[in-house]
């Protein structure tokens, strides 16, 4: 019988161990879509305990705290930190085969060298210990990232940023490289045209262009744009149901544009054509610049509406979606290639129905000028796990080209997440390594090291020029 959490965790056979000793445990991360927030790096905090990096905003822990049965008090209520920690540890034994289970524990002993499981019969020890070290210099954010060898982190920012934090990361020479990445999702929000309205307005004041019209609209967000850019960002990143793909006339974007400038609701055609053509503009803004752009597709979000009044959104009511996405998908990623204006793009799926449609769906738009220009981006949010990695690794396999791919990233607003690659880099050597033992792959080591290698880092840092 193995032991939990050894040094071969997931790693069937003596191949795939060897494969991950020694060519892909010790390699830096690049982290390339995280929602950390850059003035808590820029600050250096210290948390005041364990439950502040890990409970503060992590709406997977909550959803897993909710089933069990835990009043929401003790999740985003009044209670007080140690008494969400104890919900909390009082939950992780009934986690067995979620995900959590095993981050909860990979990053009790990767952070904190702390190695007995979370219960409740073992919480008030591991919450002292761990708060005792977090209020140490030692513990800071910024050691937190570099101890796990981190070298790059983009950062999700809305056009509005002010960029200031990334501005003083650099400033100071902080060793990570921290880099804003451009996700204007509120800039085409048609849906609800009076906050889109507000969100004109501090648009407005921002860049100090007079909005009147579609036109006007365009150059304030360029001018956003280009803030970015002067500011190291070579990313942008949309979430969205479904790529929107509707064919539309220049007078018909303006049109809309008046009547939410007056506050009238839109058509669901209207609305479509309105972020078509947002999200055409900016892609053409990204292929100028030579940005890489990234979709997140397939989440159906805010499902529980008394949940989302009270809560509002990222709070745990989001699942997935079953949105058809190949005809708009192929229609976009067209429209750009037709024009030779398609940047180097990721996609992101979430539903795992739809995994060989976005792999085999790359495979159309790749066209020699890059390896991996059009990237089956890693599984995301419901499918980072065991299953669901493995079976995006196994369709990108199948379809494309897994030996270009571009690796993981934590898509995670905690700055202890970044076990989440070694649980990537783990699995992928155990693909490699249960093929080799199977004969379905030469023992080629140093070869398939390489490889291996290339997925787990250098392919992104080749791919992003960082």
């Amino acid at each position: 019988m193995k032991e939990f959490l050894d040094e071969n965790f997931l790693l069937q056979g003596t191949t795939a161990q060897h494969l991950y000793h020694g060519y892909a445990a010790d390699l830096p991360i690049i982290d390339y879509h995280c929602h950390l927030p850059p003035d808590q790096i820029a600050g250096n905090i210290n948390f005041e305990n364990l439950t502040q990096p890990w409970l503060y905003g992590d709406h997977y822990k909550w959803r897993a705290m909710r089933a069990n049965g835990v009043n929401e008090e003790y999740i985003t209520g009044s209670k007080s930190d140690e008494e969400k920690f104890m919900q909390w540890a009082a939950t992780v034994p009934y986690t067995l085969r979620n995900p959590l289970y095993h981050w909860t524990h990979l990053e009790l002993r990767r952070y904190f060298d702390i190695k007995e499981l979370l219960s409740p019969a073992t919480a008030h020890d591991i919450y002292d210990e761990s708060t005792a070290k977090l209020r140490t210099p030692e513990y800071a954010v910024k050691s937190l990232i570099t101890k796990m060898k981190v070298e790059v982190i983009c950062t999700t920012d809305d056009p509005l940023d002010s960029l200031e934090y990334h501005q003083q990361l650099k400033k100071d020479g902080y060793a990570v490289k921290v880099l804003p990445a451009f996700r204007p999702d509120k800039a085409m929000n048609v849906d609800d045209t009076r906050t889109l309205n507000q969100y004109i307005d501090q648009l407005e004041e921002i860049t100090g262009i007079s909005i009147h019209d579609f036109d006007t609209y365009l150059q304030a967000l360029k001018k956003r744009h280009d803030h970015f850019a002067a500011n190291g960002c070579v990313l942008s990143d949309h979430g969205l149901e479904q790529l929107y793909a509707e064919d539309y006339i220049d007078s018909e974007i303006a049109a809309i544009f008046k009547k939410i400038k007056h506050n009238y609701a839109l058509m669901p055609l209207e609305i479509a054509k309105f972020k078509s053509a947002m999200l055409v503009h900016f892609a053409l803004w990204d292929h100028e610049k030579g940005w890489v752009q990234q979709y997140h597709l397939g989440a159906l979000r805010n499902n529980n509406t008394r949940a989302f009044n009270n809560l509002g959104p990222d709070t745990g009511w989001d699942s997935i979606g079953d949105f058809s996405q190949a005809r708009s998908l192929s229609r976009f990623l067209n429209k750009l290639d037709t024009e030779d204006k398609l940047a180097k793009t990721i996609i992101y799926n979430l539903n795992p129905a739809d995994n060989e449609i976005m792999a085999a769906m790359t495979g159309n738009f790749n066209d020699g000028s890059v390896a991996g220009k059009i990237q089956f981006g890693s599984a995301w949010w419901f499918l980072d796990q065991k299953d669901g990695m493995t079976k995006q690794l196994n369709a990108l396999s199948n379809m494309g080209l897994l030996s270009r791919m571009v690796g993981m990233l934590t898509d995670s607003r905690s700055f202890l997440s970044y076990p989440r690659h070694e649980y990537f880099r783990r699995l992928v050597c155990n693909l490699f390594g249960e093929d080799i033992d199977n004969g379905e792959l030469p023992n080629d080591l140093k070869w398939t090291g390489k490889i291996i290698q290339d997925i787990c880092y250098y392919n992104a840092k080749n791919y992003f020029h960082f």
